[in-house]
C-alpha cells in the first residue's frame, strides 16, 4: 500500500526535512510541498491526497483554519514548534501531533500510526455489513473482516473513534469495525468505561494515569475533551 502525502509549512528547512524523511519510507509518496495553505487547497480538494503533514501557524490562513474548511480532511499529522495546540488538534480529530524538532524515530512513530489506520480501513471497507455490534455478560461480539470477534471486556484498553469506524484496542491486534461510537458505548457496562473525549472511550481501570487535559493507558496519551473532564473527576471523587 502506498501513502499519497503532502507537506505543508511555510518554512522551506521543516519542508525540506519532511520530503527527506518522506523519502526514506517505502510506503509513503509525496505528492507535492506547499509552502502555505492557499496553496494546499486545490490539491486537496482532488480527493487523492491520504496524509496531510500540516505546520500550524503560517501566513493568511493558519493549518488549524484549513482544516477546518476541508468538507471531507485526508489523514493528518500536524507539524508545529508550539506545544499548545495539542488538544485542539486532537479536536479536529488528527492522527498525531509532531513537535519540531522531532527525531526521524519518533516520525516513524506517527507515519505508522497512520499506515495501521488506512490499512484497517482498506480491510474493512472491502466488506460488507459490518455494522453490528452485540454484548454478552462480559463479551462483546463485534463483527469485522468477515468473522464475528468475541471480545473480552476485560482486555480492553480504550477504543477510538475514526470516522466511519471504530478501533477496538486491547493488548493484542486491535480490531476495526464500521459502527458508531455511539452503538459501541450503548454496549459497554458505564461502571467499567467511560467516555473522555468525542473521538475516545476508556476502560476506566485501565488508566494509568490522569491530567487535566489527557489520561495514559498502556503507554497511550489520550486527549480528556473540555465536556467530559467533569464527568471524569466526578468518577474519580467517587
Amino acid at each position: 500500500m502506498k501513502i499519497r502525502c503532502l507537506a505543508v509549512d511555510d518554512e522551506i528547512l521543516a519542508l525540506d526535512l519532511l520530503g527527506d524523511n518522506i523519502a526514506k519510507v517505502p510506503f509513503l509518496e509525496l505528492v507535492k510541498s506547499c509552502g502555505s495553505a492557499m496553496e494546499a487547497l486545490d490539491i486537496l480538494r482532488t480527493g487523492d491526497i491520504d496524509l496531510l503533514f500540516l505546520d500550524i501557524q503560517m501566513p493568511d490562513i493558519s493549518g488549524i483554519q484549513l482544516l477546518r474548511s476541508l468538507p471531507q480532511k485526508p489523514l493528518v499529522i500536524m507539524t508545529t514548534a508550539f506545544s499548545n495546540y495539542a488538544t485542539e488538534g486532537f479536536d479536529l480529530d488528527v492522527i498525531d501531533y509532531l513537535l519540531k524538532p522531532y527525531s526521524f524515530e519518533r516520525f516513524m512513530k506517527a507515519v505508522n500510526k497512520a499506515y495501521e489506520y488506512l490499512d484497517l480501513r482498506e480491510r474493512a471497507s472491502a466488506q460488507p455489513g459490518t455494522k453490528e455490534v452485540m454484548a454478552a455478560p462480559g463479551y462483546l461480539f463485534v463483527k469485522a473482516d468477515y468473522r464475528l470477534y468475541k471480545i473480552d471486556l476485560d482486555d480492553i484498553l480504550y477504543v477510538e473513534g475514526l470516522k466511519d469506524y471504530v478501533k477496538i484496542v486491547t493488548p493484542g491486534k486491535p480490531i476495526l469495525s464500521q459502527i458508531s461510537m455511539k452503538a459501541l458505548e450503548e454496549k459497554l457496562p458505564a461502571g467499567e468505561f467511560i467516555r473522555v473525549h468525542r473521538s475516545y472511550i476508556v476502560a476506566f481501570r485501565k488508566i494509568g494515569s490522569i491530567q487535566k487535559h489527557q489520561v495514559t493507558i498502556a503507554g497511550k496519551d489520550i486527549p480528556v475533551g473540555e465536556g467530559y473532564r467533569d464527568e471524569l473527576f466526578k468518577r474519580i471523587r467517587e
